[in-house]
């Protein structure tokens, strides 16, 4: 099976391209990882020939691994679209990833789907304080559109800081929108990474803030350790994935009174903690779905 991975120079980590290639190898799949920067398209009726990869004309992959998650912008995007088009299947597609990506565009689709999320708001500058006050409430948590690793959110606890916050925002850009989203108290400093592939959990990771922030992310030194999975937190997760399109998925969910909240999904989640906590090899998870999904592939 030859199988490429599109990965981001900024944002696929060292551990998991290592960890992509050393069980490739144990699989015996011809693996390549590249990058969008590699990658021409001339979009022709001459399809076959429409890609090239460092300059040259090359055969294509049986399959694209996509690993450029929120860091996904309109080249990477457009390179898998293409593939698409000539019929090479890609995990997740991108039009899954253009969704999970856009946090208030995931939102809406989730909660079109009746799922349970933390009440949000898109709002503009110059923001409306009186009316954050009155739907969202105080603390609230602010998000930029895009991002991950907890970069680009905020915890507001009064409508002060929430002014002064958005007017720091306003004069980085002023174009921003940003998004406007319920505290859930009870999470507060912790969080659960449930990570799904092919419509199963292969498990769940309960995610702990080390410095007292309110943001528990691994990547922002927070701390992880095995979770058991239960029927609801399964049920959300593989929801979540699927109204979303996504093959393989990284879902956050939030601990509250009455359950949980979903917070996001992410399309490439890394997995290193998880890994670590959990003593399960992902990639292999992975490629044993990328064989199924594609039977065609097992036996060559």
């Amino acid at each position: 099976m030859k199988l490429w991975m599109l990965g981001n120079r900024l944002t696929t980590e060292m551990y998991e391209r290592e960890r992509f290639i050393e069980e490739a190898d144990k699989y015996g799949i011809d693996f390549n990882l590249v990058f969008a920067d590699e990658i021409d398209l001339i979009v022709s009726r001459d399809d076959r020939k429409s890609i090239r990869y460092r300059n040259d004309i090359v055969s294509l992959p049986d399959s694209i691994l996509a690993r450029t998650g929120s860091g996904t912008g309109y080249f990477n995007l457009s390179v898998l679209r293409q593939f698409e088009r000539l019929n090479v299947p890609t995990l997740p597609n991108s039009a899954a990833i253009e969704a999970s990506k856009d946090k208030m565009y995931a939102n809406q689709i989730l909660a079109q789907a009746g799922l349970p999320i933390p009440k949000t708001m898109l709002t503009r500058f110059p923001c409306n304080t009186e009316l954050v006050e009155k739907q969202v409430g105080f603390p609230c948590v602010i998000k930029v559109v895009t991002g991950s690793h907890g970069a680009g959110v905020y915890l507001c606890e009064t409508p002060k800081q929430f002014e002064d916050l958005s007017e720091l925002i306003s004069s980085l850009d002023f174009k921003n929108s940003m998004i406007v989203q319920e505290y859930i108290k009870e999470s507060e400093g912790r969080d659960l990474r449930v990570i799904v592939i092919g419509g199963r959990v292969v498990g769940a990771m309960q995610r702990k803030s080390t410095d007292g922030s309110f943001k528990a992310n691994i990547s922002r030194g927070g701390q992880g350790e095995a979770y058991d999975v239960d029927d609801q937190m399964e049920l959300l997760a593989i929801q979540t994935a699927k109204v979303l399109g996504l093959d393989i998925a990284g879902v956050d969910l939030l601990f509250h009174s009455d359950g949980y909240r979903i917070c996001e999904a992410n399309s490439s989640p890394g997995f290193k903690g998880f890994e670590k906590a959990l003593s399960i090899n992902v990639p292999e998870k992975i490629f044993d779905y990328v064989k199924l999904r594609i039977p065609s592939l097992i036996h060559r």
